[in-house]
């Protein structure tokens, strides 16, 4: 294994959705198709596809966490951009922070503060 790569979301309105994003994660995106939207965060990859058939409730069975500096700034500043809340900002041991919130069309983003985390080069 190489390490994640990419992180897709799957959206019913594809061009509202990169608009959101590209505000969201303060970005524009690389690659911009009808079938594909592809961000780099961070030399992640953040991708966005199109729903057949839109699916309001999303299962919640993969989550992503992008790592963020201060995590109550970053969730609140998801939710004033219209995200909803899932799970407010936790200690999870430490200082390890967590929070996920829903986007615009169900998808769950998790945000993680983590000072420990060091990419490997």
């Amino acid at each position: 294994m190489l390490g994640l790569r990419t992180t897709i979301y799957k959206v019913a309105d594809v061009k509202a959705a990169t608009k959101w994003y590209a505000e969201a994660f303060r970005t524009a995106p690389y690659f911009d198709e009808p079938f594909y939207v592809g961000f780099n965060i961070a030399g992640y990859e953040l991708g966005l596809q199109p729903e057949e058939k839109p699916t309001p409730v999303k299962a919640e069975s993969v989550l992503s966490y992008w790592g963020v500096e201060n995590i109550q700034q970053e969730y609140d500043r998801l939710l004033a951009l219209g995200a909803t809340m899932h799970e407010a900002p936790t200690n999870v041991g430490g200082e390890l922070m967590v929070a996920t919130v829903y986007d615009p069309w169900g998808n769950i983003i998790g945000l993680i503060y983590n000072p420990s985390f060091k990419m490997l080069q």
